[in-house]
Protein backbone atom coordinates (compact mmCIF):
# COMPACT_ATOMS: atom_id res chain seq x y z
CA UNK A 1 0.00 0.00 0.00
CA UNK A 2 2.76 2.46 0.89
CA UNK A 3 4.52 1.86 -2.44
CA UNK A 4 1.39 3.17 -4.22
CA UNK A 5 1.23 6.23 -1.96
CA UNK A 6 4.90 7.01 -2.54
CA UNK A 7 4.55 6.69 -6.31
CA UNK A 8 1.50 8.97 -6.30
CA UNK A 9 3.35 11.62 -4.28
CA UNK A 10 6.37 11.35 -6.55
CA UNK A 11 4.13 11.76 -9.62
CA UNK A 12 2.41 14.79 -8.08
CA UNK A 13 5.76 16.36 -7.14
CA UNK A 14 7.81 15.68 -10.30
CA UNK A 15 5.28 14.80 -13.00
CA UNK A 16 6.68 11.30 -13.61
CA UNK A 17 6.60 7.95 -11.85
CA UNK A 18 9.76 6.71 -10.12
CA UNK A 19 11.85 3.97 -11.66
CA UNK A 20 12.21 2.03 -8.40
CA UNK A 21 10.98 2.15 -4.78
CA UNK A 22 12.94 0.04 -2.28
CA UNK A 23 12.22 -0.26 1.43
CA UNK A 24 15.18 0.56 3.69
CA UNK A 25 15.97 -1.10 7.04
CA UNK A 26 13.94 0.25 9.93
CA UNK A 27 15.34 2.17 12.87
CA UNK A 28 14.06 2.78 16.38
CA UNK A 29 10.91 4.70 15.49
CA UNK A 30 7.71 3.59 13.75
CA UNK A 31 8.59 5.62 10.63
CA UNK A 32 9.33 3.67 7.46
CA UNK A 33 11.94 4.74 4.92
CA UNK A 34 12.18 4.00 1.19
CA UNK A 35 14.88 4.64 -1.38
CA UNK A 36 13.29 6.13 -4.51
CA UNK A 37 15.14 6.20 -7.85
CA UNK A 38 14.24 8.57 -10.69
CA UNK A 39 13.32 7.27 -14.18
CA UNK A 40 15.67 7.80 -17.09
CA UNK A 41 13.29 10.37 -18.63
CA UNK A 42 12.97 12.44 -15.44
CA UNK A 43 12.79 16.21 -16.00
CA UNK A 44 15.95 18.23 -15.48
CA UNK A 45 16.63 19.01 -11.84
CA UNK A 46 14.97 15.89 -10.43
CA UNK A 47 17.52 14.17 -8.13
CA UNK A 48 18.54 10.69 -9.18
CA UNK A 49 17.87 9.28 -5.70
CA UNK A 50 15.53 10.47 -2.95
CA UNK A 51 14.14 9.16 0.33
CA UNK A 52 10.43 8.70 1.01
CA UNK A 53 9.37 8.68 4.64
CA UNK A 54 6.05 7.39 5.94
CA UNK A 55 5.12 8.37 9.48
CA UNK A 56 1.89 7.78 11.37
CA UNK A 57 2.23 10.88 13.59
CA UNK A 58 0.97 13.94 11.64
CA UNK A 59 2.32 16.48 14.15
CA UNK A 60 5.82 14.96 13.98
CA UNK A 61 5.68 14.95 10.17
CA UNK A 62 4.64 18.61 10.01
CA UNK A 63 7.26 19.62 12.58
CA UNK A 64 10.05 17.90 10.67
CA UNK A 65 8.99 19.52 7.40
CA UNK A 66 8.70 22.99 8.98
CA UNK A 67 12.03 22.68 10.77
CA UNK A 68 13.74 21.35 7.64
CA UNK A 69 12.59 24.48 5.81
CA UNK A 70 13.84 26.75 8.60
CA UNK A 71 17.17 24.98 9.12
CA UNK A 72 17.67 24.58 5.37
CA UNK A 73 18.41 28.30 4.98
CA UNK A 74 21.69 28.02 6.89
CA UNK A 75 25.12 27.24 5.46
CA UNK A 76 26.61 26.43 8.88
CA UNK A 77 25.03 22.95 9.03
CA UNK A 78 23.12 20.70 6.67
CA UNK A 79 19.67 19.09 6.87
CA UNK A 80 17.55 17.27 4.27
CA UNK A 81 15.42 19.16 1.80
CA UNK A 82 11.74 18.17 1.62
CA UNK A 83 10.36 18.09 -1.96
CA UNK A 84 6.79 16.99 -1.39
CA UNK A 85 4.32 16.02 1.31
CA UNK A 86 1.02 14.13 1.24
CA UNK A 87 -0.44 14.80 4.67
CA UNK A 88 -3.36 12.41 4.26
CA UNK A 89 -0.92 9.54 3.66
CA UNK A 90 1.69 10.65 6.21
CA UNK A 91 4.27 10.55 3.42
CA UNK A 92 6.97 13.01 2.43
CA UNK A 93 9.91 12.91 0.00
CA UNK A 94 13.28 14.29 1.08
CA UNK A 95 16.80 14.48 -0.29
CA UNK A 96 19.09 11.45 -0.27
CA UNK A 97 22.36 11.67 1.64
CA UNK A 98 23.83 8.22 1.18
CA UNK A 99 23.58 5.08 3.26
CA UNK A 100 26.47 5.64 5.68
CA UNK A 101 25.73 7.15 9.08
CA UNK A 102 28.30 8.46 11.52
CA UNK A 103 27.52 5.39 13.62
CA UNK A 104 28.54 3.18 10.68
CA UNK A 105 31.80 5.12 10.34
CA UNK A 106 32.54 4.83 14.06
CA UNK A 107 32.03 1.08 13.92
CA UNK A 108 34.14 0.67 10.78
CA UNK A 109 37.09 2.96 11.57
CA UNK A 110 36.96 3.22 15.36
CA UNK A 111 36.11 6.32 17.44
CA UNK A 112 39.68 7.65 17.66
CA UNK A 113 40.00 7.78 13.87
CA UNK A 114 36.76 9.80 13.72
CA UNK A 115 37.62 12.41 16.37
CA UNK A 116 38.13 15.27 13.92
CA UNK A 117 34.87 14.43 12.16
CA UNK A 118 33.03 14.30 15.49
CA UNK A 119 34.46 17.72 16.34
CA UNK A 120 33.02 19.09 13.09
CA UNK A 121 29.68 17.51 13.97
CA UNK A 122 29.61 19.22 17.38
CA UNK A 123 30.53 22.61 15.93
CA UNK A 124 27.66 22.21 13.46
CA UNK A 125 25.37 21.20 16.31
CA UNK A 126 26.17 24.44 18.16
CA UNK A 127 25.35 26.43 15.03
CA UNK A 128 22.01 24.63 14.73
CA UNK A 129 21.11 24.95 18.41
CA UNK A 130 21.84 28.68 18.58
CA UNK A 131 20.66 29.81 15.14
CA UNK A 132 18.73 33.02 15.91
CA UNK A 133 17.39 33.21 12.36
CA UNK A 134 15.31 30.06 12.82
CA UNK A 135 11.69 30.77 13.72
CA UNK A 136 11.06 27.88 16.11
CA UNK A 137 7.67 29.20 17.18
CA UNK A 138 6.55 29.62 13.59
CA UNK A 139 7.72 26.10 12.84
CA UNK A 140 5.49 24.81 15.62
CA UNK A 141 8.14 24.22 18.26
CA UNK A 142 7.36 25.06 21.87
CA UNK A 143 9.45 24.74 25.02
CA UNK A 144 8.80 21.01 25.21
CA UNK A 145 11.42 20.29 27.86
CA UNK A 146 9.41 20.77 31.03
CA UNK A 147 8.59 18.84 34.18
CA UNK A 148 5.88 16.84 32.43
CA UNK A 149 8.23 15.76 29.64
CA UNK A 150 10.93 14.79 32.14
CA UNK A 151 8.46 12.70 34.15
CA UNK A 152 7.30 10.99 30.95
CA UNK A 153 10.88 9.93 30.28
CA UNK A 154 11.52 8.85 33.86
CA UNK A 155 8.31 6.84 34.05
CA UNK A 156 9.19 5.31 30.68
CA UNK A 157 12.31 4.03 32.41
CA UNK A 158 10.34 2.83 35.43
CA UNK A 159 7.62 0.96 33.55
CA UNK A 160 9.50 -0.28 30.47
CA UNK A 161 12.84 -1.24 32.01
CA UNK A 162 12.98 -1.17 35.79
CA UNK A 163 9.82 -3.15 36.52
CA UNK A 164 10.24 -5.64 33.65
CA UNK A 165 13.70 -6.32 35.10
CA UNK A 166 11.90 -7.59 38.20
CA UNK A 167 12.71 -4.64 40.46
CA UNK A 168 9.86 -3.23 42.54
CA UNK A 169 10.78 0.27 43.75
CA UNK A 170 9.29 2.23 46.61
CA UNK A 171 6.96 4.15 44.28
CA UNK A 172 6.53 7.20 46.50
CA UNK A 173 10.25 7.54 47.25
CA UNK A 174 11.16 7.08 43.59
CA UNK A 175 8.68 9.74 42.49
CA UNK A 176 10.19 12.11 45.06
CA UNK A 177 13.59 11.45 43.48
CA UNK A 178 12.13 12.10 40.04
CA UNK A 179 10.75 15.44 41.27
CA UNK A 180 14.17 16.48 42.59
CA UNK A 181 15.91 15.37 39.40
CA UNK A 182 13.44 17.33 37.27
CA UNK A 183 13.94 20.46 39.36
CA UNK A 184 17.71 20.37 38.84
CA UNK A 185 17.40 19.53 35.14
CA UNK A 186 15.22 22.61 34.63
CA UNK A 187 17.61 24.98 36.41
CA UNK A 188 19.65 25.85 33.29
CA UNK A 189 20.25 29.48 32.33
CA UNK A 190 19.25 31.32 29.16
CA UNK A 191 22.86 31.00 27.96
CA UNK A 192 22.41 27.23 27.86
CA UNK A 193 18.97 27.37 26.26
CA UNK A 194 18.10 26.95 22.58
CA UNK A 195 16.99 24.30 20.14
CA UNK A 196 17.26 20.88 21.75
CA UNK A 197 17.52 18.14 19.11
CA UNK A 198 16.60 15.62 21.83
CA UNK A 199 17.83 12.47 20.03
CA UNK A 200 21.20 13.71 18.83
CA UNK A 201 23.17 10.52 18.27
CA UNK A 202 25.48 9.15 15.61
CA UNK A 203 22.70 7.10 13.98
CA UNK A 204 20.91 10.37 13.14
CA UNK A 205 23.88 11.89 11.32
CA UNK A 206 24.39 10.87 7.70
CA UNK A 207 27.70 11.30 5.91
CA UNK A 208 27.46 12.38 2.30
CA UNK A 209 30.21 13.72 0.06
CA UNK A 210 29.78 17.23 1.50
CA UNK A 211 29.98 16.28 5.18
CA UNK A 212 27.57 15.48 8.00
CA UNK A 213 23.81 15.87 7.51
CA UNK A 214 21.42 16.00 10.47
CA UNK A 215 18.23 13.93 10.16
CA UNK A 216 15.27 12.92 12.36
CA UNK A 217 14.98 16.10 14.44
CA UNK A 218 11.16 15.99 14.60
CA UNK A 219 11.33 15.30 18.34
CA UNK A 220 13.17 18.54 19.02
CA UNK A 221 12.06 21.66 20.83
CA UNK A 222 13.21 24.40 23.12
CA UNK A 223 15.37 23.16 25.97
CA UNK A 224 18.85 22.79 27.45
CA UNK A 225 21.64 22.58 24.88
CA UNK A 226 23.74 20.24 27.02
CA UNK A 227 21.20 17.43 26.68
CA UNK A 228 22.21 16.98 23.04
CA UNK A 229 25.97 16.85 23.60
CA UNK A 230 25.36 14.30 26.37
CA UNK A 231 23.18 12.23 24.02
CA UNK A 232 25.98 12.24 21.47
CA UNK A 233 29.04 11.65 23.64
CA UNK A 234 27.44 9.06 25.93
CA UNK A 235 25.60 7.08 23.26
CA UNK A 236 25.88 3.51 24.56
CA UNK A 237 27.36 1.90 21.44
CA UNK A 238 29.40 4.81 20.08
CA UNK A 239 32.47 3.64 21.98
CA UNK A 240 33.96 7.00 22.95
CA UNK A 241 36.69 6.79 25.60
CA UNK A 242 36.60 9.09 28.63
CA UNK A 243 39.50 11.10 27.22
CA UNK A 244 37.86 11.51 23.83
CA UNK A 245 34.61 12.58 25.47
CA UNK A 246 36.44 15.27 27.41
CA UNK A 247 38.27 16.55 24.33
CA UNK A 248 35.08 16.65 22.27
CA UNK A 249 33.23 18.34 25.11
CA UNK A 250 35.94 21.02 25.10
CA UNK A 251 35.36 21.47 21.35
CA UNK A 252 31.64 21.90 21.95
CA UNK A 253 32.05 24.34 24.86
CA UNK A 254 34.55 26.44 22.90
CA UNK A 255 32.18 26.67 19.93
CA UNK A 256 29.27 27.52 22.22
CA UNK A 257 31.24 30.18 24.09
CA UNK A 258 32.06 31.90 20.80
CA UNK A 259 28.36 32.33 20.11
CA UNK A 260 27.11 33.10 23.59
CA UNK A 261 30.29 34.81 24.84
CA UNK A 262 29.62 33.83 28.45
CA UNK A 263 31.79 31.77 30.78
CA UNK A 264 29.53 28.80 31.40
CA UNK A 265 32.10 26.36 32.76
CA UNK A 266 30.66 26.26 36.29
CA UNK A 267 27.10 25.74 35.12
CA UNK A 268 28.17 23.11 32.61
CA UNK A 269 30.06 21.09 35.21
CA UNK A 270 27.04 21.28 37.52
CA UNK A 271 24.46 20.22 34.96
CA UNK A 272 26.41 17.74 32.86
CA UNK A 273 25.99 14.77 35.29
CA UNK A 274 22.29 15.60 35.64
CA UNK A 275 21.65 15.36 31.90
CA UNK A 276 23.83 12.28 31.67
CA UNK A 277 21.66 10.61 34.30
CA UNK A 278 18.43 11.79 32.72
CA UNK A 279 19.48 10.64 29.25
CA UNK A 280 20.72 7.28 30.53
CA UNK A 281 17.39 6.57 32.21
CA UNK A 282 15.48 7.71 29.13
CA UNK A 283 17.39 5.44 26.76
CA UNK A 284 17.08 2.50 29.15
CA UNK A 285 13.32 2.98 28.92
CA UNK A 286 13.58 2.99 25.13
CA UNK A 287 15.84 -0.08 25.13
CA UNK A 288 13.36 -1.82 27.42
CA UNK A 289 10.44 -1.16 25.11
CA UNK A 290 12.14 -1.54 21.74
CA UNK A 291 14.41 -4.39 22.84
CA UNK A 292 12.71 -6.38 25.58
CA UNK A 293 9.13 -5.86 24.39
CA UNK A 294 9.51 -5.54 20.62
CA UNK A 295 12.61 -7.81 20.54
CA UNK A 296 14.72 -5.57 18.28
CA UNK A 297 18.22 -6.94 18.57
CA UNK A 298 20.33 -3.77 18.36
CA UNK A 299 18.41 -2.23 21.28
CA UNK A 300 19.08 -5.27 23.46
CA UNK A 301 22.74 -5.06 22.47
CA UNK A 302 22.83 -1.45 23.70
CA UNK A 303 21.65 -2.27 27.23
CA UNK A 304 25.08 -3.26 28.67
CA UNK A 305 26.61 0.02 27.46
CA UNK A 306 23.80 2.06 29.02
CA UNK A 307 24.19 0.18 32.31
CA UNK A 308 27.92 0.88 32.17
CA UNK A 309 27.10 4.59 31.85
CA UNK A 310 24.80 4.25 34.86
CA UNK A 311 27.55 2.51 36.84
CA UNK A 312 29.93 5.40 36.09
CA UNK A 313 27.35 7.91 37.30
CA UNK A 314 26.92 5.96 40.53
CA UNK A 315 30.71 5.84 41.01
CA UNK A 316 30.98 9.60 40.43
CA UNK A 317 28.28 10.33 43.01
CA UNK A 318 25.82 11.74 40.46
CA UNK A 319 22.96 9.64 41.86
CA UNK A 320 23.67 10.29 45.57
CA UNK A 321 20.96 12.95 45.92
CA UNK A 322 18.29 10.47 44.80
CA UNK A 323 18.36 7.62 47.37
CA UNK A 324 15.65 5.32 45.99
CA UNK A 325 16.88 5.79 42.44
CA UNK A 326 20.38 5.00 43.68
CA UNK A 327 19.17 1.79 45.35
CA UNK A 328 17.40 0.43 42.26
CA UNK A 329 20.19 1.61 39.97
CA UNK A 330 22.73 -0.41 41.93
CA UNK A 331 20.56 -3.50 41.48
CA UNK A 332 20.29 -2.85 37.74
CA UNK A 333 24.03 -2.40 37.36
CA UNK A 334 24.53 -5.72 39.15
CA UNK A 335 22.36 -7.37 36.49
CA UNK A 336 24.39 -6.10 33.53
CA UNK A 337 25.83 -9.51 32.68
CA UNK A 338 22.31 -10.82 32.09
CA UNK A 339 22.04 -8.57 29.03
CA UNK A 340 25.59 -9.19 27.81
CA UNK A 341 25.90 -11.73 24.98
CA UNK A 342 28.40 -14.47 25.68
CA UNK A 343 31.03 -14.91 22.97
CA UNK A 344 31.63 -18.29 21.47
CA UNK A 345 33.85 -20.39 23.72
CA UNK A 346 33.06 -18.37 26.84
CA UNK A 347 31.69 -21.42 28.62
CA UNK A 348 28.22 -22.36 29.78
CA UNK A 349 26.03 -19.94 31.73
CA UNK A 350 22.89 -21.40 33.30
CA UNK A 351 20.35 -18.79 34.36
CA UNK A 352 17.86 -19.96 36.99
CA UNK A 353 14.74 -17.88 37.66
CA UNK A 354 11.90 -17.72 40.11
CA UNK A 355 8.92 -15.73 38.83
CA UNK A 356 5.21 -15.01 39.12
CA UNK A 357 2.98 -16.31 36.35
CA UNK A 358 0.88 -13.18 36.81
CA UNK A 359 3.80 -11.11 35.49
CA UNK A 360 4.70 -13.33 32.58
CA UNK A 361 7.60 -15.59 31.73
CA UNK A 362 11.22 -14.49 32.25
CA UNK A 363 12.84 -12.95 29.20
CA UNK A 364 15.67 -14.72 27.41
CA UNK A 365 18.36 -12.49 25.92
CA UNK A 366 20.70 -15.20 24.66
CA UNK A 367 18.84 -15.71 21.41
CA UNK A 368 17.92 -19.30 22.30
CA UNK A 369 14.29 -18.47 22.99
CA UNK A 370 14.13 -19.82 26.55
CA UNK A 371 14.53 -23.23 28.17
CA UNK A 372 12.99 -25.30 30.97
CA UNK A 373 9.84 -23.92 32.61
CA UNK A 374 8.57 -25.62 35.78
CA UNK A 375 5.13 -24.91 37.28
CA UNK A 376 5.26 -24.96 41.09
CA UNK A 377 1.60 -24.09 41.60
CA UNK A 378 0.65 -27.72 42.19
CA UNK A 379 2.41 -27.65 45.56
CA UNK A 380 0.62 -26.54 48.71
CA UNK A 381 0.99 -22.76 48.96
CA UNK A 382 2.38 -21.32 52.21
CA UNK A 383 1.26 -17.91 51.02
CA UNK A 384 -2.31 -18.84 51.96
CA UNK A 385 -1.41 -18.61 55.65
CA UNK A 386 -0.93 -15.32 57.46
CA UNK A 387 2.25 -16.38 59.27
CA UNK A 388 4.04 -16.99 55.94
CA UNK A 389 2.63 -14.21 53.74
CA UNK A 390 5.44 -11.72 54.39
CA UNK A 391 8.17 -14.38 54.21
CA UNK A 392 9.79 -15.91 51.12
CA UNK A 393 11.08 -19.28 50.04
CA UNK A 394 14.46 -18.28 51.47
CA UNK A 395 13.14 -18.07 55.04
CA UNK A 396 13.40 -21.08 57.37
CA UNK A 397 9.69 -21.25 58.34
CA UNK A 398 8.68 -21.43 54.66
CA UNK A 399 11.44 -23.95 53.91
CA UNK A 400 10.21 -26.14 56.76
CA UNK A 401 6.60 -25.80 55.59
CA UNK A 402 7.49 -26.99 52.09
CA UNK A 403 9.90 -29.74 53.12
CA UNK A 404 7.72 -31.30 55.85
CA UNK A 405 5.15 -32.36 53.25
CA UNK A 406 7.76 -34.01 51.06
CA UNK A 407 6.28 -32.72 47.81
CA UNK A 408 8.93 -30.00 47.38
CA UNK A 409 11.79 -32.52 47.58
CA UNK A 410 10.13 -34.79 45.01
CA UNK A 411 9.51 -31.82 42.72
CA UNK A 412 13.11 -30.65 42.91
CA UNK A 413 14.50 -34.15 42.32
CA UNK A 414 12.32 -34.54 39.23
CA UNK A 415 13.36 -31.13 37.91
CA UNK A 416 17.06 -31.80 38.51
CA UNK A 417 16.73 -35.16 36.76
CA UNK A 418 15.38 -33.38 33.70
CA UNK A 419 17.87 -30.48 33.68
CA UNK A 420 21.17 -32.22 34.41
CA UNK A 421 21.29 -34.24 31.15
CA UNK A 422 20.94 -30.98 29.22
CA UNK A 423 23.72 -29.35 31.24
CA UNK A 424 25.94 -32.36 30.55
CA UNK A 425 25.16 -32.12 26.84
CA UNK A 426 25.59 -28.34 26.67
CA UNK A 427 28.99 -28.55 28.35
CA UNK A 428 30.10 -31.35 26.08
CA UNK A 429 28.98 -29.55 22.92
CA UNK A 430 30.35 -26.14 23.92
CA UNK A 431 27.01 -24.33 24.20
CA UNK A 432 26.92 -21.00 26.02
CA UNK A 433 23.43 -20.52 27.47
CA UNK A 434 20.70 -22.49 29.23
CA UNK A 435 17.67 -21.12 31.05
CA UNK A 436 15.73 -22.83 33.86
CA UNK A 437 12.69 -21.15 35.45
CA UNK A 438 10.29 -21.94 38.27
CA UNK A 439 6.96 -20.14 38.44
CA UNK A 440 4.24 -19.90 41.06
CA UNK A 441 1.35 -17.56 41.77
CA UNK A 442 3.24 -14.67 43.33
CA UNK A 443 6.88 -15.58 42.74
CA UNK A 444 7.50 -15.42 46.48
CA UNK A 445 7.44 -18.82 48.18
CA UNK A 446 7.37 -22.05 46.14
CA UNK A 447 9.21 -20.82 43.04
CA UNK A 448 11.86 -19.05 45.15
CA UNK A 449 12.50 -22.22 47.17
CA UNK A 450 12.81 -24.36 44.04
CA UNK A 451 14.98 -21.95 42.06
CA UNK A 452 17.36 -21.52 44.99
CA UNK A 453 17.77 -25.27 45.42
CA UNK A 454 18.20 -25.85 41.69
CA UNK A 455 20.91 -23.17 41.43
CA UNK A 456 22.80 -24.51 44.43
CA UNK A 457 22.60 -28.09 43.14
CA UNK A 458 23.87 -27.10 39.69
CA UNK A 459 26.66 -24.91 41.12
CA UNK A 460 27.88 -27.79 43.31
CA UNK A 461 27.81 -30.37 40.54
CA UNK A 462 29.10 -28.19 37.67
CA UNK A 463 31.87 -25.88 38.96
CA UNK A 464 33.04 -25.39 35.37
CA UNK A 465 29.75 -23.61 34.55
CA UNK A 466 28.54 -20.18 35.64
CA UNK A 467 25.21 -20.38 37.45
CA UNK A 468 23.25 -17.13 37.67
CA UNK A 469 20.21 -17.02 39.96
CA UNK A 470 17.40 -14.46 39.57
CA UNK A 471 14.55 -14.23 42.05
CA UNK A 472 12.80 -11.87 39.66
CA UNK A 473 9.90 -10.67 41.77
CA UNK A 474 12.11 -10.24 44.82
CA UNK A 475 14.82 -8.27 43.00
CA UNK A 476 17.50 -10.73 44.22
CA UNK A 477 20.33 -11.77 41.90
CA UNK A 478 23.27 -14.06 42.70
CA UNK A 479 26.08 -15.45 40.61
CA UNK A 480 27.91 -18.68 41.35
CA UNK A 481 31.16 -17.97 39.50
CA UNK A 482 32.78 -20.46 37.21
CA UNK A 483 36.00 -22.12 38.38
CA UNK A 484 37.42 -22.20 34.86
Amino acid sequence: MEFKEIKNLYLTTFGVLPEKVEKLPGAGSTRRYYKVEAPKDAPAGVPQVLVATVGSNPSENRLFINLAAEFGRSDAYKVPRVYGYAEEDGCYIQSWHGEESLFDRLRADGPEACESLCGDVLRSLVAMQTDDKVDLIGAGVGNRFDARQIHWDLNYFKYEFLKPAGIEPDESALEDDFDRLADVALSYSDQLSGFMYRDFQSRNIMLDTHGPVFIDFQGGGGGPLLYDVVSFLWQAKAGFSAGMRRRLLDVYVKALSERRRVDMSGEIERLLPVYRLLRTLQVLGAYGFRGLVEHKAHFIESIPGALKNLAELIEEGAVDDYPELLRVSRILVGMAERYTPRPSGAGLRVEVFSFSYKRGYPEDFSGNGGGFMFDCRGMHNPGRYDEYKQLTGLDRPVIDFLEERGEAARFIESAVAMVEPSVDSYLRRGFNNLQVAFGCTGGRHRSVYCAQHMAERLAARYPEAEIVLHHRERGIHQTFKSNK
